[in-house]
């Protein structure tokens, strides 16, 4: 706070309605008219006829941004000609030079819930964290609107949403291995029953081992498929599942960490809004008891109108205390954010390359079943070579075989 100079706590200095007064950071005295963000450095004259403030000696305020001064002094503090104001600590100001009025440009803020911002066309193209590449932390700060009409969905939000597809597909993908491992173990089973059927159990000779052996072939690759089927629970399916549980932590994990946060800010918000109207509040009755006292209609002392002064600059006080604990909240936010939105970003590069890695050991278990299959069937294609209708004709008829002795004719 810098102190006024000795002396003129003792002067009360009536300024025109509109009018505040303030100390620059070198301890000079200045003007304000509050409804056009004018600067003088010469008191406004009450008088009628003679202007509020001299063209030649007015100055313009740096923007102000959610009712204060972008170099951090207050827009519009409580106090008048004689009170005590905030001293601004990086305030880059000049007031020591006088420049033409000018008036704040409308055209170059935007008000979103009674905060001034600067409006996005007029300000600087931020530097991306990440530039070369397409990444999380620098493209979901602002809201969409819904695609069905019904509002705007925050940026994180729609992070979210993708990282919550991302698990329900891979609960889908889970699905989709159990029922093809279903299948393996119904298919195994059918051939096992299969391979125990009788039908052409009598084939005989050459042909009838190599039907044997097809049979056998049948059992050796129910095998097969029911160990294929195993490596696909254990190897695919169970660390799908595995991996989403351990991802949906994760993601409950971040999503209550950003909520909160979010809350918190708007508490933040919503005492900086309040401590606003505070002082808004304590700004009018300090004016009222001024103008009263200026027009004679009240007896009041020069002691209440310093406790109304008090009052108001303890509003200013309050107001810029919330106002730090709301940029310290909305700084925390931001590091979260950055924080966060990289770790949802990890986690589905995690998710990706974890489903890409367990699907080629799908693909590689189903080439080593078809390799196993071949496995099963290079016997009855050996024995299907070796099958020869001249020998199997020739083992049969030794066999069989009743008599060489043909009938001969007979003679009268």
């Amino acid at each position: 706070m810098v102190p006024p100079p000795p002396g003129e706590e003792s002067q009360i200095v009536i300024l025109p309605p509109g009018w505040q007064s303030y100390l620059s950071p070198q301890g000079r005295r200045y003007y304000v008219n509050t409804t056009t963000n004018e600067t003088t450095w010469e008191r406004p004259s009450s008088s009628p006829g003679i202007p509020a403030s001299p063209g030649p000696h007015r100055s313009s305020l740096p923007p102000t941004v959610n009712g204060y001064h972008v170099a951090g002094t207050p827009a519009h503090p409580p106090e008048t000609a004689h009170m005590s104001v905030r001293k601004s600590t990086g305030d880059s100001q000049n007031l020591g030079s006088s420049s033409p009025g000018k008036k704040q440009s409308k055209e170059n803020t935007i008000t979103i819930n009674c905060v001034t911002f600067p409006h996005p066309d007029t300000m600087p193209e931020q530097q991306l964290l990440k530039p070369t590449e397409w990444s999380y932390c620098d493209y979901f700060w602002a809201d969409k609107k819904d695609p069905q009409g019904n509002g705007t969905v925050a940026g994180f939000e729609l992070l979210l949403q993708k990282q919550l597809k991302g698990k329900q597909m891979q609960k889908e993908m889970s699905e989709f291995i159990r029922e093809r491992i279903k299948i393996e173990e119904e298919y195994a089973k059918n051939l096992a029953k299969l391979s125990q059927n009788s039908l052409a159990a009598q084939e005989e000779g050459s042909l009838g081992e190599a039907w044997a052996q097809v049979k056998k072939s049948l059992a050796d690759e129910a095998e097969v498929h029911l160990k294929f089927s195993a490596k696909l629970h254990s190897e695919v399916e169970k660390p799908l599942m595995n991996f989403r549980e351990n991802f949906k932590k994760d993601m409950k994990k971040c999503d209550h960490h950003i909520a909160d946060l979010r809350k918190q800010l708007a508490s933040r918000y919503a005492a900086v809004e309040k401590a606003r109207k505070a002082l808004t509040e304590r700004q009018r009755d300090l004016e009222m008891k001024t103008q009263q006292l200026e027009i004679k209609l009240s007896n009041k002392t020069e002691e209440d109108i310093k406790k109304a002064r008090r009052k108001s600059t303890q509003a200013g006080d309050d107001l810029m205390r919330c106002v730090d604990l709301y940029n310290q909240a909305q700084s925390k936010w931001f590091e979260e954010m950055v924080t966060t939105t990289l770790e949802l970003e990890r986690l589905e590069v995690e998710r990706v390359e974890m489903i890409r890695q367990h699907l080629c050991q799908y693909t590689q278990l189903r080439h080593e079943t078809d390799m196993f299959n071949q496995s099963t069937v290079e016997p009855v294609d050996q024995l299907l070579r070796k099958v020869d209708p001249a020998k199997d004709r020739e083992l049969w008829v030794r066999e069989h075989k009743t008599g060489n002795i043909r009938p001969v004719d007979m003679e009268i």
